[in-house]
């Protein structure tokens, strides 16, 4: 395994948040394309700034592990999930350009003014079907590159069993999972969170292409991988136990964390 982290965790933009990246002790990244001065979903592709970016990267020894188009797949509208998808056609095209095999979703929820909050009706057949319909079209336009998804409590996909009966639904070699143990932990489950990691692991193992060290605090707050309760440490030997060898990688904290959570992420890979 080897330790990454978000690009948008960082201000700067273009070559110098891969040196920032590197500066802070990670050997990888999860690209948003923000990151290059563009829109996460962009409505025009330079392509000479992709391979730029391509190359600046790998000068400063930084992998490309992922590129984020997350969009709301389960928005209630039609007309935006068609706008957004047109979109994330770009962010598909910007992978191929810049030789990024995984792309990565939001499954989205019923809110329509955030993608990552609760909705009563995230659980409904409503919200499934649109959201089904939504997945199968981007798979169809993927054309060989991974698409993954990543179980989140305010999201139709909340859990590791929704997430693994829509593996066994699709049955897909392009649809795999990131897996964030801090998604899996509500503060009530917290004294729960060894029985729970073993049955994400258990349901998907197999199916991880990429892992997320975010950690929260009591309250639930996201800050710095080894500053909250979430036990990392066996979440990683879980990871490794499921012949994981994937990025490991860190988001949610300010960028002034990052050099801590790098040491860190870096220790815990030993």
């Amino acid at each position: 395994m080897i330790a990454g982290i978000f690009s948008r965790t960082y201000a700067a933009k273009g070559e110098a948040v891969f040196a920032a990246i590197k500066a802070d002790d990670f050997s990888a990244a999860q690209l948003n394309l923000s990151s290059l001065g563009l829109e996460s979903l962009p409505a025009a592709l330079p392509e000479e700034l992709l391979l730029k970016a391509k190359a600046d990267a790998a000068r400063h020894g930084v992998q490309l592990v992922g590129l984020s188009g997350t969009y709301n797949m389960a928005h209630p509208d039609a007309a935006y999930r068609a706008a957004q998808r047109g979109k994330f056609a770009n962010v598909l095209r910007a992978a191929r350009v810049m030789g990024i095999g995984v792309v990565t979703l939001c499954t989205g929820s019923r809110d329509p003014n955030n993608m990552w909050a609760h909705h009563a009706e995230n659980n409904s057949a409503e919200a499934w079907r649109d959201f089904r319909a939504e997945l199968d079209a981007v798979l169809k336009m993927a054309d060989g590159l991974v698409l993954a998804i990543e179980p989140e409590p305010g999201n139709v996909v909340r859990d590791a069993k929704v997430a693994r009966a829509l593996l066994d639904d699709v049955k897909s070699p392009q649809l795999k999972i990131i897996l964030d143990a801090a998604n899996l932990l509500s503060p009530e489950a917290l004294p729960r969170q060894h029985d729970i990691m073993a049955e994400a692991f258990e349901l998907l193992g197999a199916d991880v292409v990429q892992a997320h060290a975010k950690d929260i605090d009591a309250q639930g707050r996201v800050v710095a991988p080894g500053r909250g309760v979430v036990d990392l440490v066996t979440f990683v030997a879980g990871l490794k136990r499921a012949a994981f060898m994937g990025p490991l990688v860190a988001h949610g904290f300010e960028e002034a964390d990052a050099k801590a959570a790098g040491i860190y992420l870096n220790r815990l890979l030993v």
